[in-house]
Parts: C-alpha cells; structure tokens; sequence
C-alpha cells in the first residue's frame, strides 16, 4: 500500500543525509517529490534522477532557505510545476558548535537564520495554499538537542527548541483549517556527515543508547510518512522523539 500516492511533497534540504533518506522513502510510497539543495548540485540532480526513476514527479530546487524572498520564489515556482502542496518537511539546517564563551556573534546568527529562520520562511510561504485546500501537513525537524539541550552547541540547541514552540503555535493557529504540524526530534542519526567521526567515539554513543545503535535516515523518514500520511489525520502539536530511548 502506497500511503501517499499522487500527494505533492516539498522538502528542504534534501541532497543527502536525512533529507534524502525522506525523499526516497516518499518516492517509494507515490508521492511527488519536490526538494532543495543549497550547493551540492550534482548529488541534487541524482537523486532527483533517482526519484523519478520510482515513477514518480521529482525536481530539485537550488534555493536559499533562510532568505524570505527566495522562500516564496521556490513556493510559487513549485506551485508552477505541482499545481498544489500537500506536505511541506523543513528540514534544512547547519551547525557551527562551539563553547559559548568561544562562539562568535556570526556562528549564532546564521545558525539561527538556517535552522529556525527558516521554518518560518517556508511555513508562511506555503500557508496560503494549504488554507486555500483546507488540508495539509507541515513536519519540522528538531532534534533531542532542542528537548535537553547540550554542551558546545547553544546556537543549534536554541534553533531546534525554537522550531518546537513555532510547532506547537502553528498547530494552534491552522487547526480548524485541518492543517497539521508536527515536530520530529531525532537522535543519534548515522549519516555522511558522522562517517567522519572517530569509531571509537561513535561506538560509545551507541553505547548509551538504549537501542544500542545509532539511527538510519530511514528511522526518522518513516516517522515522517506516519505524520505525512492520513494515518495521523487526528495528531496535531506533537514534538516526536525518534531517539532510540535516548531521551527515555
């Protein structure tokens, strides 16, 4: 069963890592898959290959996120190109760690701009549509950071609480217009970015997870598809922890 068969999809920051995993498990469940990439265009144009290879529309977007105006460019353009978006994914984001009493103004800032800017950007952008169809879907990723906060990383802990509280006031706010929106707060993910880390490092976080492993990008795009699909027409506000227990 294909949960979500001819739905139009647009997810940010979708070239690779986490953003990826959801594009190709959405593909595979029939939705139409638009996605944007900040600068890795060749990764961009093979997945967007990739997709359409499931059957399914699929096109990648180069676009700026945590900029206002090149947010409600990208929703008109797809709007051109899908007719209508039933599910927007904000998943775009950066990080730039450091101890507070290290961290610039700047590494705040942009970190800032990226990871909450941006939820707001292209949740306004989108939400004419969606009160146009009277239905929709709107799931931001946040992280276990955001819930518990951690050392070295005030800027990106900031940035992910602030998507939980944009969350829940958007559910609040679209509601009675069966709009949805949702936060997913995953783990520890295994992606590109963590093959770079030392083993033994990696291996003692799993360590401390009750799962005792890291997560896939696949774990947090099939709590994506729960929360894209009808099957949690009745879930609204909710901040899902896809964690392994971590937070347990």
């Amino acid at each position: 069963m294909k949960l979500l068969q001819d739905k139009n999809v647009i997810i940010t920051g979708a070239s690779r890592g986490i953003g990826k995993g959801i594009a190709e498990v959405f593909a595979s469940h029939g939705a139409n898959v638009a996605f944007t990439y900040s600068s890795s265009e060749a990764p961009a144009l093979a997945l967007e290959k990739e997709l359409q290879a499931k059957g399914v529309k699929a096109k990648a977007y180069q676009s700026n996120a945590a900029s206002f105006e090149a947010s409600e460019k990208l929703i008109a353009q797809v709007l051109e190109d899908f007719d209508s978006i039933d599910v927007l994914i904000n998943n775009a984001g950066i990080t730039k760690d450091n101890l507070l009493m290290r961290m610039g103004e700047a590494d705040f800032d942009r970190v800032i701009e990226v990871n909450l800017k941006s939820v707001f950007n292209m949740t306004k952008a989108v939400q004419r549509t969606m009160l146009k169809q009277r239905n929709g879907s709107i799931i931001n990723m946040s992280s276990v950071v955001g819930v518990k906060g951690n050392a070295g990383q005030t800027n990106y802990a900031a940035s992910k609480a602030g998507i939980i509280g944009f969350t829940k006031s958007v559910a609040l706010e679209l509601g009675s217009r069966n709009i949805r929106c949702n936060a997913i707060a995953p783990g520890f993910i295994e992606t590109e970015m963590t093959e770079k880390l030392d083993e033994k490092t990696v291996q003692g976080w799993r360590d401390g997870i009750p799962l005792k492993r890291g997560g896939t990008p696949d774990d947090v795009a099939n709590a994506c598809l729960f929360l894209a699909s009808d099957l949690s027409g009745y879930v609204t506000g909710q901040v899902l922890n896809v964690d392994g227990g971590m937070l347990t």
